[in-house]
Parts: C-alpha cells; sequence; structure tokens
C-alpha cells in the first residue's frame, strides 16, 4: 500500500515543473585570434623578448562579448562569448604577433631558461563594440622593460587604443569588430616596440 502511494506521487510529480518552458538558446563562442599580416620586419632581429602573462582590467575577466548599447548603458552577452577569457587571449596573440614580426630573435613566455634582453607587460584595459559610435575599441596598457642585474629601466610606457569599423549588431559581426581592433592595436604596439628591437 505505501509503495503504491509512493509510484502514485512520482507520477503525478513527473508531470509538473517548477521550471519554466523556455528554449533552449546555443552558445555561441568566438576565437580571439587576430591574424599579423604576413611578412617580417627585414633586419637582422638582436634581443630576445619576455611577454609577461598579460592582465585584465576589471570587468574584462568574463568571457562573454561586451558592447555599449545605443543608451549608452553597457551589456555582456552571456550568450555569445570568447573561447578562452579575454586578457589570456589576447596575451597568446600578442606573443604569435611579435614572434611573426621577425624583430626579435625569440619571444618568450614566462618560465624559459632563455636569457632575456626586453621585458614586456601589458594589461587588456577595454575590448569592447560600442553601438553608438559603430566602432569597436581594444586597449592595452605596455610598458617595456630593459632588466638589468639590479635593477630594470623603462624604456618605453604607452596605452594604445586600436579602433575598427563595425558592420552591425549581432554577435558574429561584434565578435569580428573585435577581433580587428585587437589587430590594430598589436600593430600600434609592433610600431612602438620596433626602435628598441
Amino acid at each position: 500500500m505505501h509503495r503504491r502511494l509512493l509510484l502514485g506521487a512520482a507520477a503525478l510529480l513527473a508531470g509538473c515543473s517548477v521550471l519554466p518552458d523556455r528554449p533552449y538558446i546555443e552558445t555561441l563562442r568566438f576565437p580571439l585570434d587576430p591574424q599579423r599580416p604576413p611578412g617580417g620586419a627585414g633586419q637582422r632581429p638582436r634581443r630576445v623578448l619576455l611577454v609577461r602573462m598579460m592582465r585584465a582590467a576589471p570587468g574584462l575577466e568574463w568571457r562573454g562579448l561586451r558592447s555599449i548599447r545605443r543608451d549608452g548603458t553597457e551589456a555582456v552577452d552571456f550568450y555569445a562569448e570568447w573561447v578562452a577569457p579575454p586578457a589570456e587571449a589576447a596575451e597568446d596573440a600578442l606573443r604569435r604577433w611579435l614572434a611573426a614580426s621577425l624583430r626579435f630573435v625569440a619571444v618568450v613566455a614566462p618560465g624559459t631558461r632563455a636569457r632575456t634582453d626586453l621585458v614586456l607587460e601589458a594589461e587588456l584595459t577595454s575590448l569592447v563594440a560600442d553601438l553608438r559610435t559603430n566602432e569597436a575599441r581594444a586597449g592595452l596598457s605596455v610598458v617595456l622593460l630593459r632588466e638589468g642585474a639590479l635593477a630594470s629601466d623603462v624604456l618605453l610606457q604607452r596605452a594604445i587604443t586600436g579602433r575598427a569599423p563595425l558592420a552591425g549588431d549581432q554577435p558574429a559581426q561584434m565578435a569580428a569588430a573585435m577581433v580587428a581592433a585587437l589587430a590594430a592595436a598589436l600593430a600600434e604596439l609592433e610600431a612602438a616596440l620596433a626602435p628598441y628591437a
């Protein structure tokens, strides 16, 4: 008798749902991987560059695509996101971009046993699609150091902002524009580093 009551209650509960009936929304994921145009610096590289781990400004540790709506409010899309946290992906892109530039003998990561001549510290300060101005922006704050035995000399400190046109407000369009904006920022950074290579 007790078992029949439990089975009957389970059958009744199976037809009920406390969750609202919402359609499934697939999460879109985009790679943050700007590609450097082919062609090297055309000079003989002399220095080894260490690129330290890139920091993320507050709010940029999340993967969701960030946008500024036409009314000026900021939005983070949780159904459209980067494949990796933006600062991690931008750091990898930065290292690959500078290695492809052929301006350095090597571009290495922390933990290397190579003797390094220069050290680059960077922070991702912005990565956003601005619907008010129809442009995407990617911001970097960088410091280039020459490390000596007893002290480090600051060779360069700069805030860089790359911009790219925004074709529309769809996630794929916003992601493509932000990748292009990061590519513009990396190209400007490469030019700034050229005198120290």
